[in-house]
This record gives C-alpha cells, sequence and structure tokens, in this order.
C-alpha cells in the first residue's frame, strides 16, 4: 500500500477512496447515512433503523455478512457501543479487531444481545487499526448498534501523528494547497509524538512524486520529546497553473508509521488542471418501471477527482457544471439533477416511474473542493426509457369481468401475498421509492393528500419530521381492528399498497377516520387538502387534486384484498353492507359512510399516471401482489364497494356520482382528461388493448381546429402530457381518431 501511495497522486486518490483512515478519537451515532471518513458498511441487509435507538437513529444489521469496519491510524482506547437483539435467536454476532484488516480477533461475541439497547465496553490490541462489527451467523432477528465511539489510547513506544492547523493528516492521506504561479507559499503542520515515554527521532524529510521540483522542505524537528510536538515547513512554489502533486515521506523510528507518507495536492493558481478525456459505454441494467442501474467505462486517462453524473427526464441534457463548484447529489444545474459526483462508474439514480426516457451526461473532473475543474467539452451522453409496466400479460387471466365470480376471483388472484412491515416502511417505501434527491445531499418526501415537500436528512424518522403511515382505509374502519388487542401483525394493517405517506399533525390527524368526499363548506385547510362539509352536510376530508384518483384506488385495494377474510372478536362500531365493504356507518359520531360514487369519480377524474404505475408494480416487488384497480381501470364499475358483490353490465366509464347501470362493451378503447377543467396543460390518458396511432385534435365550439398532434399508443394506459398555450376560456372538443374509430371528450379551459 505505501508503494501505491508514492506512484502518483492520481492513484493515491483513489486508493484513498477504498483505503481512508480516520484519525481517534472517532465516534458516529447513526444521525445519517454518510458514515465518517474511515468508517464503511457492506452486506445485502444492513441499514438504519428510523425508529429505533438510543436515541434514534441507529443502524442495523438484517443478514448474515452485515459488517461495519472503521480502519483508523493511531493506537485505539477503549471501544464503546450501545447494542440490542431485534427478535434474536440462534445466531452470532461478533466484535473483532485486526492489525492488517485481513487477519481478525474477537473482541466481543453476541449470541443472546439484550433486547432493549444496552451500552458495552470493550478493549482493544494497542497495536489494532481495524474495529469490525459483524453479523457472521443470522437465524431470527436483527441487531442495532448506536453510539459508537473508540478513544484514543495511549503508549509508550513513540507514536506519530500528523496536523495541519487542527486536522489530523492520517498516514497515507492527503492534503490540498495552492499558490500563485511562481509565488512561494510555505505551509506548517505539527508533527505530534503520541507515546508517552519514548522519543520520536526522525531522519530525514523527503519530497517525490511528479511536481516535487515546485516543494522545498524548510525545516523540521530531529526529534519530538513523548507528548509533545515540533513543526515542519513545507514550501510550494508552482512553476505552472494547474495540478502539481508530490508525496511528503517523514521516516521516523515510529515501528507501525515509517515512513509517514503526506500526498499532496498542490494547484498553481485556482483550479486543478482540467482532466483530457471522458468516460466512455454507457450500460443500464435492471430496467424497471421504478428503478434502473447505470454504469460506463472510464476514462483513460482516469480524472484524479472524479465523475459528475447528471440526469433529466424527458429530454438530452445540456446543462453543464461549474469550475470550483462542488455538487452533491440531488443538487440542481439548470434543469437537470445530480445523481452522482465520486470515483464510482456505476450510479442508481432516484426518482424513477414508469414509462419515461431518462437522459444522462457524465463529466470527468479533476481537484478537490474549490479547485475542481471539470471537463465539460463532449461529456459521455446516453439515455434509456424506463418500463411501461411490470405487470404479465396473464396476470389477471383467472379474474375476467365475465364471471359471475368475479368479486372472488380478483381477490383470490391478490390474496395472499407476502406481508411486509408496517415499521420497515419507512425504509422500504419512502427512502426507496417515494423520497427523492434534493440539494445539499438532502431528501425530500411529498405528503400525499396536502402536497407539502418535506426535507430530511437520512434515515427517515416519522416522529422527526412530523409524518405518518396513513391507512388510506382507515385502520378503525377495518373489521379486524378488534379482534385482537393489536391488529398491528395482521397484513391488513400493513399492506404497502394501502399505505401512504402523510404529515401527522396537520394532515392525518385532521381526516382522522371521516370518509373521503368532495367539500363544499371548508371547516380547515392545509395546502392541497381540506376538511369540511359536502353537499349532504356530512363531514367529510378532501385531498389534493393530484391524489384523488389514487386515494379511490387504495380504499378499493383493500376492499377487495381482504373481502371474504375471517376474524373473530368483538365488532368495532361500523357497519359494513358486506365483507370489508366501505363502511355505511362509521361511529355515533360519523353516523354514515364512505361514499363509494365520489371514489370512482376521482378513479377516473385522476388515472393512474407513471408515478402510480410505477408504485404499483414497486409494491408488488415487495408483497407480491398487485393493485387491480391500477391495472385496469375498469375493473372498479364491476363493483359495489358497499356490498362487495358484482354489478353485471356497469356503465363504463363509471365515473358519475350515481351507479350506472347501462351496458357497454368492457373492451373498447376510453380517454381520460385530467385535469378538467384546465389552463391548457393536461394529461389525456388513452386505455386500449392494441398497439396504434392516435390522431389528436381539439375543436372549439365554432368548430376550428386549434391543435393537432399524434402519439403512438400501446396495450394498457397511455398517458400523454399535452400543453397547448394561448387557448382562450370556453369549451373545446377533444377528438381521438384511430384505425378502429373516433372517440370525443368535452375539455373546459378556465
Amino acid at each position: 500500500m505505501k508503494k501505491l501511495l508514492l506512484t502518483g497522486l492520481g492513484s493515491a486518490l483513489a486508493a484513498m477512496m477504498s483505503f481512508a483512515q480516520t484519525s481517534l478519537p472517532t465516534s458516529w451515532g447513526f444521525a445519517t447515512t454518510t458514515l465518517p471518513t474511515g468508517w464503511s458498511s457492506s452486506g445485502t441487509g444492513f441499514s438504519y433503523y428510523s425508529a429505533s435507538g438510543n436515541p434514534a437513529p441507529a443502524a442495523k444489521f438484517a443478514a448474515t455478512g452485515d459488517k461495519l469496519t472503521i480502519f483508523f491510524s493511531s493506537s485505539p482506547g477503549n471501544l464503546t457501543y450501545d447494542l440490542t437483539g431485534n427478535s434474536f435467536s440462534g445466531g452470532t454476532f461478533k466484535v473483532e479487531e485486526s492489525v492488517n484488516g485481513t487477519t481478525w480477533t474477537t473482541l466481543h461475541t453476541f449470541t443472546t444481545p439484550p433486547a432493549t439497547y444496552s451500552p458495552f465496553t470493550d478493549v482493544p490490541n494497542s497495536a489494532s487499526r481495524y474495529i469490525r462489527f459483524n453479523y457472521t451467523n443470522k437465524v431470527t432477528g436483527n441487531v442495532g448498534l448506536d453510539n459508537v465511539s473508540i478513544a484514543l489510547g495511549s503508549s509508550t513506544t513513540q507514536q506519530i501523528n500528523v496536523k495541519q492547523g487542527a486536522t489530523t493528516i492520517v498516514n497515507g492521506g492527503t492534503y490540498s494547497l495552492s499558490s500563485p504561479v511562481s509565488t512561494n507559499t510555505p505551509t506548517t503542520f505539527t508533527i505530534q509524538n503520541l507515546g508517552t515515554v519514548n522519543t520520536l527521532n526522525i531522519s530525514g524529510v523527503t519530497i517525490t512524486g511528479p511536481g516535487a521540483a515546485d516543494y522545498s522542505v524548510g525545516s523540521f524537528p530531529a526529534s519530538v520529546a513523548a507528548a509533545s510536538s515540533g513543526n515542519m515547513v513545507i514550501n510550494f512554489t508552482p512553476s505552472v497553473a494547474g495540478t502539481r502533486t508530490a508525496a511528503i515521506n517523514i521516516a521516523n523510528d515510529d515501528p507501525t508509521a515509517n515512513p509517514y507518507i503526506i500526498n499532496l495536492y498542490g494547484v498553481g493558481g485556482t483550479l486543478a488542471t482540467e482532466p483530457t478525456t471522458q468516460p466512455t459505454a454507457f450500460s443500464f441494467t435492471a430496467v424497471k418501471s421504478y428503478h434502473l442501474n447505470g454504469s460506463f467505462t472510464p476514462a483513460s486517462p482516469a480524472p484524479d477527482a472524479g465523475y459528475l453524473v447528471l440526469k433529466k427526464a424527458g429530454s438530452p441534457v445540456t446543462d453543464i457544471p461549474v469550475d470550483g463548484v462542488v455538487y452533491q447529489r440531488g443538487d440542481v444545474i439548470g434543469n437537470s439533477k445530480v445523481v452522482s459526483s465520486s470515483m464510482a462508474t456505476a450510479f442508481f439514480p432516484s426518482e424513477i416511474v414508469a414509462n419515461t426516457t431518462y437522459y444522462f451526461a457524465v463529466f470527468s473532473y479533476n481537484g478537490p473542493g474549490t479547485y475542481r475543474n471539470y471537463l465539460t467539452a463532449s461529456p459521455l451522453t446516453g439515455s434509456v426509457t424506463s418500463s411501461a409496466s411490470m405487470q404479465p400479460a396473464t396476470y389477471y387471466n383467472s379474474a375476467s369481468p365475465t364471471n359471475a365470480t368475479f368479486v372472488t376471483d380478483l381477490h383470490n388472484k391478490i390474496n395472499p401475498h407476502m406481508m411486509q412491515f408496517y415499521s420497515n416502511y419507512g425504509s422500504l417505501m419512502v427512502s426507496k421509492f417515494y423520497a427523492r434527491d434534493t440539494t445539499a445531499g438532502q431528501r425530500v418526501v411529498t405528503c400525499v393528500y396536502s402536497g407539502l415537500n418535506q426535507v430530511y436528512t437520512e434515515p427517515f424518522d416519522f416522529t422527526t419530521n412530523d409524518f405518518s403511515r396513513e391507512h388510506t382505509y382507515c385502520n378503525s374502519w377495518q373489521p379486524s381492528t378488534n379482534a385482537l388487542p393489536d391488529n398491528s401483525n395482521l397484513p391488513e394493517y400493513n399492506d404497502y399498497h394501502m399505505l401512504t405517506p402523510t404529515n401527522q399533525t396537520m394532515v392525518n390527524a385532521v381526516r382522522s377516520n371521516y370518509p373521503l368526499g368532495e367539500v363544499v363548506t371548508v371547516i380547515s385547510s392545509y395546502m392541497g387538502a381540506k376538511l369540511g362539509y359536502n353537499a349532504a352536510g356530512k363531514k367529510v376530508y378532501e385531498p389534493r387534486d393530484s391524489d384523488k384518483g389514487d386515494a379511490a384506488r387504495c380504499m378499493m385495494y383493500e376492499s377487495i384484498c381482504y373481502t371474504g377474510v375471517p376474524y373473530s372478536g368483538p365488532a368495532n362500531t361500523c357497519v359494513y353492507g358486506g365483507s370489508w365493504s366501505f363502511p355505511s356507518y362509521i361511529s355515533t359520531t360519523i353516523p354514515y359512510g364512505q361514499d363509494q360514487n365520489v371514489l370512482k369519480k376521482w378513479h377516473y377524474q385522476d388515472p393512474p399516471d407513471n408515478f402510480e404505475i410505477a408504485r404499483n408494480d414497486y409494491v408488488d416487488s415487495l408483497q407480491g401482489n398487485r393493485n387491480p384497480f391500477i391495472d385496469s381501470v375498469q375493473f372498479a364499475c364491476y363493483i359495489d364497494f358497499m356490498t362487495m358483490t358484482k354489478i353485471n353490465s356497469p356503465m363504463i366509464p363509471c365515473n358519475s356520482m350515481t351507479t350506472g347501470i347501462a351496458d357497454q362493451d368492457p373492451n373498447a378503447d376510453m380517454m381520460m382528461i385530467a385535469p378538467n377543467p384546465s389552463n391548457g396543460t393536461f394529461v389525456l390518458t388513452y386505455v386500449t388493448e392494441r398497439s396504434q396511432t392516435l390522431n389528436i385534435r381539439l375543436v372549439d365550439v365554432v368548430g376550428r381546429i386549434v391543435y393537432t398532434g399524434q402519439a403512438k399508443v400501446s396495450n394498457g394506459y397511455n398517458p400523454i402530457d399535452l400543453s397547448i398555450p394561448g387557448l382562450s376560456k370556453g369549451i373545446y372538443t377533444l377528438e381521438l381518431t384511430t384505425e378502429t374509430g373516433r372517440t370525443t371528450e368535452k375539455l373546459v379551459i378556465e
């Protein structure tokens, strides 16, 4: 490793990405998922508890082979930590130490970890430079770890440590500096002897590397007494502008750190030397409606600092980074968002939704911090389109609306399924699906009912962010609520198809267990949501327009998924017309129920969009079942959700406030417009069973054609974003013509 550090700073920086040390003392309480320098995690189950810890959050070990490793630069003192087992039984969890990172010795073995977070203290060997927490064998349960700290140990043997100002530069670490061209700038380093008895002897200081001629040694101490320090001065006089790298080699008699090496990243002027090449050859794998992986071939020669990856949906990336600016994941450059900024050649973008083309651009860059210099000419560019849907083609073959047993068939198709847990919703649903990257390395999650954007730092914590996991079909409505002292272990309570993230104080608590409906007299409102009285004088809760269809489908899903599921125990106060139907009576204070007709209306007004289709696919990947009302908007028309019985020959679309009974061909193509009324920007959703071309015309009230266009559609839902500027207020007719016929719908511009 020391030879690698001496071969030039480009290689040295890359090496330090993998082998960076931390100085002692070091500690971490897992307040964010960004571990300190020298700390690293690995394993398929390693993650973070959001509601567990001392205090929360804490590290979570959930699979055999999960590890947390700490690599440090000097003799350690006591190791302290808090640890607990969560339903732990039969497994082994170890705390280990190592001198070289290869051979490990056990410090502590846990076969029955405590049920609550408890403090532990271990005493590492003074020669150790690694500590590892290792879930060596999982049988049942997880391990929580919090408040890990390693003290600085004491040693009688001489022990070298180097600082610049108050910052320790570990052996093999890098120090950045700059100076105007042809101008000498001296830098003073402090050489410490951490030993308590022996004197540290320094036999020489030399400078090597590509830019060594631009550096000179001003002075250094020949010896440093125990528990004392001395100064070393290094002069930097850059001969040219740009990057000037070298390495300081301090020859000494510390038995574990001779020589002590400090890599120098010098810059003549203000910016590092610009890279000469960009990476090549994009590759996209695991492309789904909700996820994709990207990678590329590194540049040759590689940049010394990294690659900046930008993403944009819908059109190519044309934005470029600014020299001297350090971007973090989630930062915005023009209309593009930063996906990654590191030496990594693989990236994992968030905010992936169905049937969307994502464009990427990658820029090489040199230099740390404000010295950063981007190669902006000819970046690597590429694109990939997410899957339109992950629904298997034959998924609903056994649940045809033409069958008299349709309600039972549809239930049997999606139940039973694999149950996920309410407690894991933050790590599985919020962090991996709902959350979006935003500036300064933070993330943002949106309250589905109100539209509130909550910015937070990972890991997500519901209490800290005043958020909740909203049961769209209220938990108090669920027939099994009173069947057990606690129904939180039942699938219906934990179902991710029905749970959504909402603000707790201003939204979830206000909705309470009121039915959803259309408010005409407002009692209170918060952003896009409101509580009030509907036209019949009943108190209802109304979510924002863009969530109305989503909420309706969540509730319809819950009823069809659990209809017929038996339970025993005292009944709740709700009155049902069928097993797991929408209640017709909720309580003495809410002596009415959920109107299915308003939900069916919303179901068509706000049809499934690419985000909801992706959510359905993602939950399917976790639970092994789907929301049928996202997959087929027509299914809702065949079910009376007040009795959980089939409606024969319903009117389709069933989007009026009264239940239609007229016949209509269930296989006919359909169009839906939302929002309607509109300001000229709206989504046209076309539902068809065949691939074809749509010819689109918008005609005003006197018959003038004000817009024409075309769109390719395929089997299933086809959301088409349209924006027609300059339209006057009034009523228009949207005409769609295909190979099989013509469909029209009124569009109101306000």
